[in-house]
């Protein structure tokens, strides 16, 4: 049966908890007086199974047990950190580092987050510059990235855990980064194992794909113009022609006489045809269309305060909001847009539960009273658009009406 109507629930990431409010007691009622009773747990801060042995993670599932029991909070999902964010992970040159993370990371973070009553997200994979810049390197490793997901989705299933994810991105050595390579990783995982995989999206995760739009001839122009005056083309905004061997091709080009620059262009956009995997249309950079086309296929939303510019991860303070475009209001009808929309063949069943999760970062020599703030500060702002866990998305948008 299809489902057009989710469940909705306000959850806070604990990352901004980590290094300072690391014991699940701690950040289990620092959370709980915040007035948010559905957690997300980063891996950062302290159950991360790449860096801690099994004996630890244990008695770590023992006390966040016992901790939910004492607060009345839940853990409603588990998710990767910067540790693991920071290493080409699921998408190495090594088939063994794959691996690695594959059978030793994912795998015992979902059993984890199967023992706590969790579900499961992730991000950690990135292709090296040496495999974007070749085509068959590049198509050969995605497939393999898109059997380990569909690997990781049968398992997730026979654990039990109906919805595991992968984060969107917004750069090309990160998929998926675009709405149609979404939608293509979305089709073949769930193609090659019956077992969905679903995605993570964030509202700051659309702040880089409009720096690698491809250039039509008439900016190629422009550019060579500009060298070939001696300016640099690469000033801001920089000049985006994917693949190195479009980059060597223009700087000949700019040297050339500007009768010969017709060949040039045709050889330029060329060696662009062979690298598609380096583009993004005007339309990634919308956070909002992402919503519209791919939020019922996202268990876990992730809420950051953006410009539309950078992925900051910024609260929802006041000061905030005055020069952010996410709220409250459009994410709610948009997401209601998304589950508006017909089944769409070889795609996973829409999600039944919407777990809108507050991912706000602290700094290093960020003030614990302030950290605390701008996170207060962010829920009052979201429960008014989510005043009680667990409503139907239909009621959350009448109620703005």
């Amino acid at each position: 049966m299809s489902v057009n109507d989710p469940n909705i629930y306000l959850a806070i990431d604990n990352c901004f908890a980590s290094k300072r409010w690391t014991r699940p007691l701690e950040w289990a009622e620092l959370i709980r007086d915040m007035g948010v009773f559905y957690i997300e747990a980063s891996a950062d801060n302290e159950c991360d199974p790449l860096y801690f042995g099994p004996d630890y993670m244990a008695d770590w599932v023992d006390e966040v047990r016992a901790a939910c029991r004492k607060t009345g909070v839940k853990v409603a999902n588990m998710y990767s950190g910067h540790g693991t964010y920071a290493t080409l992970g699921l998408a190495h040159t090594d088939r063994r580092i794959r691996e690695r993370f594959q059978e030793h990371w994912i795998k015992p973070m979902a059993a984890y987050a199967v023992q706590v009553g969790a579900g499961i997200g992730f991000f950690n994979h990135a292709f090296a510059d040496s495999v974007l810049q070749n085509p068959p390197a590049y198509a050969e490793l995605e497939q393999d990235l898109y059997a380990r997901l569909s690997d990781i989705a049968v398992h997730c299933r026979s654990l039990g855990m109906e919805a595991p994810g992968v984060e969107q991105m917004y750069t090309p050595h990160q998929v998926p980064w675009t709405i149609a390579g979404s939608e293509r990783l979305l089709t073949e995982v769930y193609r090659l194992g019956g077992a969905p995989m679903y995605l993570t999206l964030d509202t700051g995760h659309q702040s880089g794909q409009r720096k690698f739009q491809r250039l039509d001839e008439a900016a190629i122009r422009a550019a060579a113009t500009q060298a070939s005056r001696g300016d640099d083309p690469h000033a801001p905004p920089s000049l985006w022609l994917g693949p190195q061997t479009a980059y060597r091709l223009f700087a000949e080009m700019a040297k050339a006489p500007a009768g010969q620059w017709g060949a040039y262009i045709e050889r330029i956009e060329a060696e662009m045809d062979r690298h598609p995997h380096l583009f993004a249309d005007y339309e990634d950079g919308d956070s909002y269309l992402w919503l519209e086309r791919l939020g019922c296929y996202s268990p876990i939303i992730h809420l950051q305060q953006t410009n539309g510019s950078q992925s900051a991860h910024q609260p929802f303070t006041p000061a905030a909001n005055a020069n952010g475009i996410i709220f409250g209001a459009p994410v709610l009808e948009t997401l209601a847009k998304s589950y508006a929309h017909p089944d769409r063949e070889g795609m996973p069943p829409k999600c039944k539960d919407t777990y809108l999760t507050l991912e706000i970062f602290s700094g290093t020599s960020e003030l614990n009273v302030d950290i605390i703030q701008k996170l207060r500060d962010s829920v009052r702002y979201w429960r008014q658009f989510i005043p009680e866990d667990g409503m139907k998305l239909s009621e959350a948008v009448r109620a703005l009406r």
